[in-house]
């Protein structure tokens, strides 16, 4: 098995801080769609989404100068997980089973694809 290197580890640790604020913008993006089209807050909250957006592109352009593309990519699926936590703490939405049973699955093939072997 392939480990990363203190550095990779570092990168991997931002990468996930990055997914963090990425997934930030499918709150301000459900905010938004609270308010009229193009009022004040609708406004305000999708030039957060845009901001986030900003980012977390080049957040990823650096990443991916430094992580093995394939862990970089396979890691995004933890913004689902995000989505989750952000739905049931700021939305009141409930989580259920599926939603568990999902992440779960989710964080193992991150885990694995990030562990595995390299070809």
């Amino acid at each position: 098995m392939r480990k990363l290197s203190k550095e990779e580890k570092k990168t991997f640790l931002g990468l996930q801080l990055l997914l963090l604020l990425y997934s930030m913008g499918g709150i301000f993006s459900k905010l938004a769609a609270g308010y009229p089209f193009l009022s004040k807050e609708y406004i305000l909250y999708y030039g957060m989404v845009l901001f986030t957006l900003v980012i977390y592109a080049l957040g990823w352009q650096q990443v991916i100068k430094r992580l093995p593309l394939i862990t970089a990519y396979a890691s995004k699926a933890v913004t689902v997980i995000w989505g989750v936590v952000w739905g049931a703490l700021i939305f009141k939405e409930q989580i259920t089973v599926t939603n568990v049973i999902g992440a779960a699955v989710i964080i193992a093939g991150i885990l694995l694809v990030v562990s595995g072997e390299e070809n």
